[in-house]
């Protein structure tokens, strides 16, 4: 089978818990186990979940749920899920993918798929796939809205010109992160030419105390007037509305807790996928080795809108936006659109994109081909106007 991306975003975590396992359907259909880091209390194993209980439910196949499943764990939980009848197993985090290749290796009759992963590229097996979507488009809409914000508090004295300074609590430096991040700032730039961000991790994927604190670091020692992460717990949020300071949400609609500064959220609609997943065992299907949903397929979306709280204007700027995303008229990794150390790029190089190339210059007619070489983000690239921050 080859290689093939659809059209070229995990979100990764690591985490410790009992097992916990549910599931819904038909008992006497077919079988489909998801395995997941955490449960529905994170942002992000919830939106899995939500979506592969609508899919199973809508295609009539039975879901079950194996949750707090640690990284180093996944390998025993996939021989039991394959034990029991599924036909399919998904697993959720970047640190599953060693055991979920190695049950994949043993049981050549069931589908693996696993989001955020590396490896289904080069070890070709024709039962592994890795997923994700080009989620830099939601972060890249969801940034238009911080900066018409900034723009605003500007035009209302709030705020000096110098001082549209966004915050923004990440959980690791990895690409990941650092990709969505920057298309965040890219976007926010887009419309507020002075705008800066400066970022905090907290080396968790959840922790409602470490992203609170990081949030408040920014807010009151580094002098952001707006938050937005990639972590997944409530902490960040929590602070920002105790503070009033806008936040820009990841993951789902934050408006009934933070009614006063939520602003918008994107995610990644994982229907799609779960959809083609499913039909490939119900129809026989195949898929490719790596799957990447963008916004023209609807795995990427941009939640609604709080109009209480937006900028006049915004959901046109954000309409344009996503017809100029859906037509290749804005590249989000534009590389005419930021700098590194006062110049544009006109290369960067990659390892283990290609077979038989050690590594791979992703520029290509002056934009960062993100998501194109496999479906797991691989921009890197710290570009001038964001400060990473101890």
């Amino acid at each position: 089978m080859k290689k093939k991306i659809l059209t070229g975003l995990a979100a990764v975590a690591c985490g410790f818990g009992m097992l916990a396992v549910t599931s819904c359907g038909n008992s006497d259909s077919v079988k489909v186990g998801f395995i997941c880091l955490h449960d529905e209390t994170s942002t992000y194993d919830k939106n899995f979940i939500e979506a592969a209980k609508d899919v199973c439910e809508e295609m009539g196949v039975e879901a079950v749920f194996k949750t707090q499943v640690e990284e180093g764990a996944e390998y025993d939980v996939a021989v039991e899920l394959a034990a029991d009848g599924c036909k399919a197993i998904f697993a959720d985090s970047f640190g599953h993918e060693s055991g979920m290749v190695k049950a994949a290796k043993e049981y050549d009759s069931i589908q693996f798929f696993h989001a955020t992963g590396t490896k289904a590229h080069t070890e070709k097996l024709s039962n592994y796939h890795n997923a994700f979507a080009s989620i830099y488009e939601g972060r890249y809409l969801a940034g238009i809205v911080a900066g018409l914000k900034m723009n605003e508090m500007i035009k209302n004295g709030d705020i000096q010109a110098d001082e549209a300074v966004m915050g923004y609590v990440g959980a690791y430096n990895y690409a990941e992160v650092v990709s969505g991040y920057t298309s965040f700032y890219l976007g926010a730039k887009s419309v507020c030419d002075s705008v800066t961000m400066k970022v905090r991790y907290t080396n968790s994927w959840f922790s409602v105390e470490k992203e609170a604190a990081a949030a408040t670091q920014l807010i009151e020692t580094d002098g952001c007037k707006l938050i937005s992460q990639h972590a997944d717990s409530q902490g960040a949020p929590g602070v920002c509305e105790s503070k009033g300071v806008p936040n820009v949400f990841y993951n789902g609609n934050n408006s009934a807790s933070a009614p006063n500064t939520y602003l918008v959220a994107s995610r990644i609609n994982w229907r799609p996928f779960f959809t083609d997943m499913v039909k490939t065992v119900t129809e026989n299907k195949e898929m490719d080795y790596d799957y990447v949903g963008t916004i023209a397929t609807g795995s990427v979306e941009l939640m609604e809108l709080n109009t209480n709280l937006a900028a006049e204007g915004t959901q046109t700027e954000i309409d344009a936006a996503v017809e100029g995303l859906k037509n290749g008229t804005i590249n989000v990794f534009d590389t005419a659109n930021f700098t590194v150390g006062g110049e544009h790029l006109t290369s960067y190089t990659v390892a283990g994109l290609k077979d038989g190339e050690p590594e791979t210059n992703v520029i290509v007619d002056g934009v960062f081909k993100e998501s194109f070489y496999r479906s797991a983000p691989y921009f890197d690239i710290r570009i001038d106007g964001i400060t990473e921050l101890a």
